[in-house]
């Protein structure tokens, strides 16, 4: 019995160990993609919150503004109105935006577009595939890709609605 329990610890320990081994390496030795500016922003599809999929390489010949955010994100929060008002003046001149919530519940995220009347697709990052593929870490993170779906520039802070207005006019076709 004594051997028995030895050798279910053994391959326990052996177990976790090998788990510790792959989770080290893939986080310090594994090189992580992380689009730059100049880069071609890589394709995803995202579903809306109403249920329509929205495929980045489906905008080519439009340009896509592409906001990684969270609900309890105040910096987040404050820079919604002004996305909302700078997608409504470019929308018909061929300026898209994608709004990517990063992994939250839907009925908060619900709440929030609710409470800010945001009009532009918004699609929840359910399992942060998005976030790890556009290499984002801190929110809010907005890229802007011009027609050709090169990422002119990437803010990784709060945006003014100057800024939005600013890099709108830049990217617009």
């Amino acid at each position: 019995m004594k051997k028995y329990r030895l050798l279910m610890r053994t391959v326990i320990l052996l177990l976790l160990a090998t788990a510790l081994g792959y989770t080290l390496y893939s986080n310090f030795f594994v090189e992580k993609v992380k689009v730059a500016v100049g880069d071609k922003a890589p394709d995803f599809v995202i579903t809306d919150l109403n249920g329509t999929k929205h495929q980045l390489s489906e905008y080519r010949g439009q340009a896509v503004i592409v906001n990684f955010w969270g609900t309890w994100c105040k910096p987040c929060e404050r820079e919604m109105p002004y996305l909302e008002n700078q997608y409504q003046l470019y929308k018909d001149q061929g300026v898209q935006l994608i709004a990517v919530n990063v992994g939250e519940p839907e009925f908060s995220v619900e709440t929030f577009v609710d409470k800010y009347q945001m009009t532009f697709p918004v699609g929840i990052d359910k399992g942060n595939e998005l976030l790890h593929l556009y290499g984002v870490d801190p929110l809010p993170t907005t890229f802007f890709i011009d027609k050709d779906g090169i990422v002119v520039d990437i803010v990784s802070r709060e945006l003014t609605e100057r800024m939005i207005h600013d890099y709108m006019e830049q990217i617009k076709p």
